[in-house]
């Protein structure tokens, strides 16, 4: 009710639509109508899913300036706020260290 409150005869928005078609699709896994612990142990920690992976190509995507897939020294430093923040660089404790790929 937070984010949504359903007024009687009042459309849904459609970010409501998506959640419930992703709720029904791909978390009910069951279909029971709700989430057990394995539904969503899968929903929070997927097998397929790599989360460093992810954080790591979300960090080049955002700091590589000239696209070329590598980070120079200066594009890190441009977008240190980012790699303190990361969870892929210890929230910025990695980066107090010496490196030599750097």
């Amino acid at each position: 009710a937070d984010m949504f409150a359903n007024e009687e005869g009042g459309p849904e928005p459609d970010w409501v639509i998506t959640e419930r078609e992703q709720f029904s699709d791909f978390r009910d896994l069951n279909k029971d109508g709700k989430m057990d612990k394995d539904e969503i142990q899968h929903w929070i920690l997927p097998q397929d899913y790599d989360h460093a992976l992810a954080e790591a190509r979300h960090l080049v995507y955002e700091s590589d300036v000239d696209k070329d897939e590598k980070l120079t020294k200066e594009e890190v430093l441009d977008n240190w706020n980012m790699f303190v923040g990361s969870q892929a660089t210890n929230y910025g404790e990695d980066l107090t260290r010496n490196h030599d790929e750097l």
